[in-house]
């Protein structure tokens, strides 16, 4: 019964695509491509053949053969009844023929395998604004010529066998060129263009004291004599503080064999990553406040191509107003800020110390302020603070400050304090009269002669 209708179902095949033409595919030399023959699979016989060379067949019972000799050796392979050929080779390109053999039935299918031919000129890598030409050329069969488009590295479509661009860094990539006649083929290429890793697309949030990584770095496929090549003048980073004040040069890449980044101003708590490895990532350690700004990665090249990135860096930080120790009862002010008003996408989070009377909750509980007011303080309330910075649920950066709070002076402890120092106070004279006591009893002594030859008992005035 299974037999029945899958022959039933091959015939309905066998009458749609009688009188067909060849199927056509395209390829490229040196890939893989799979001819599918079309319709149901069967428990029948199948050929494969190319110019009357038998390549491939499959019994009834699902045991295989391939041509092993040359040029076929080990390119080949049957997928249920499709031929996969690997390693495409300039005389594999003809025409290939699929048989199909039952009990007193039969299919022959042909199917034309024509080169696909696709480049980019100049093949070094480019720089933006630099031109470059892609070409992809379609082998015809003497009927109708195949549609044929390109699709750049972001899947737009562009129509031509021919393109002639001018590189930005979005060509960066492979292009795609797609030939259709009777079925989709494609081809692609790779386009490289030289351009910095991406820079964040927001800014780098962080908080004083912490060590802060600024990324930069050249792609793996580009190496630094391809750069070298396009007479690159000079590698640096700058930092400005503020828009429309001056840039800083923090650290020049010296362009001489080994690379180095020489001691520059900034040396200390700034560092740079070797840049052998093409990670030109800047370190800041301990940042500060004056740390606010852009930083600027920059590649410059003699003919006056500039490739940067800037990232902006804002700095979070807690003050604490009268100051980190305070007396309990006393008002704290406590602002947590970036140095301007926050972005309506961003939020804050206090977090008092565990011992506070304070909750969380109840210090966000009027929008998340940046500014809080404790009018009296107590001793619960010393410890760390801390402020986070937030973007929906997410945590950019965080800050913190510890606050000393002593406990305030009661009645009872002021009157134990007096006692204590007027027992000292007087401790203090009974000492000082003891002292004079003693020099006076020492001086009535000197009176009194001390011969150094005894004499008998008596008095005897001087």
């Amino acid at each position: 019964m299974k037999n029945l209708i899958q022959s039933v179902l091959l015939l309905a095949v066998l009458m749609s695509t009688k009188g067909a033409q060849e199927l056509t595919y395209y390829a490229q030399v040196g890939e893989t491509v799979t001819l599918k023959p079309p319709g149901v699979h069967s428990q029948k016989y199948v050929y494969w053949y190319f110019d009357g060379i038998e390549l491939a067949w499959r019994n009834n019972m699902g045991r295989t053969w391939t041509n092993q000799e040359s040029p076929w050796k080990d390119r080949l392979s049957l997928s249920d009844d499709s031929l996969i050929i690997k390693n495409l080779q300039q005389e594999d390109f003809g025409t290939f023929q699929y048989e199909w053999k039952g009990l007193g039935e039969s299919f022959v299918k042909k199917y034309k395998l024509l080169k696909l031919t696709v480049s980019v000129n100049p093949t070094a890598p480019l720089l933006p604004g630099e031109n470059f030409a892609l070409s992809c050329n379609a082998e015809t069969d003497g009927h109708k010529k195949p549609e044929i488009h390109w699709l750049n590295p972001q899947g737009v479509k562009t129509s031509g066998e021919q393109l002639l661009m001018r590189a930005t860094s979005q060509d960066n990539g492979h292009w795609t060129c797609v030939v259709t006649k009777e079925q989709e083929n494609i081809a692609k290429v790779f386009v490289t263009v030289i351009d910095l890793s991406p820079a964040p697309l927001s800014p780098q949030y962080t908080s004083k004291s912490r060590v802060l990584t600024i990324p930069c770095s050249l792609p793996s496929y580009i190496s630094w004599e391809q750069i070298k090549a396009k007479d690159i003048q000079e590698v640096y980073w700058q930092f400005i503080p503020e828009p429309g004040s001056s840039p800083q040069t923090l650290f020049s890449l010296s362009l001489e064999d080994p690379l180095t980044w020489p001691a520059g101003p900034s040396r200390g708590r700034h560092t740079v990553k070797d840049p052998k490895n093409k990670n030109l990532s800047l370190t800041i350690n301990q940042v500060r406040e004056e740390d606010r700004g852009n930083y600027v990665c920059a590649l410059v090249f003699k003919n006056g191509v500039s490739l940067n990135r800037t990232v902006h860096v804002e700095v979070l930080q807690i003050t604490s107003s009268p100051g980190t120790e305070l007396i309990s009862g006393q008002q704290l002010n406590l602002t947590c800020s970036l140095g301007h008003p926050l972005p309506s996408d961003l939020r804050l989070n206090w977090f008092p110390p565990k011992q506070s009377f304070l909750s969380s909750s109840s210090l966000g509980s009027d929008g998340h302020p940046t500014h809080l007011t404790i009018p009296e303080v107590g001793t619960g309330d010393g410890g760390k603070w801390r402020c986070a910075l937030r973007r929906n649920n997410t945590e950019l950066t965080s800050a913190e400050i510890t606050l000393k709070i002593e406990p305030k002076l009661s009645v009872w402890m002021l009157v134990v304090i007096c006692s204590v120092a007027v027992i000292l106070i007087l401790l203090i004279l009974i000492f000082i009269l003891y002292q004079r006591r003693q020099r006076k009893m020492r001086h009535l002594g000197r009176r009194f002669c001390q011969c150094e030859t005894p004499k008998s008992k008596g008095f005897y005035r001087t």
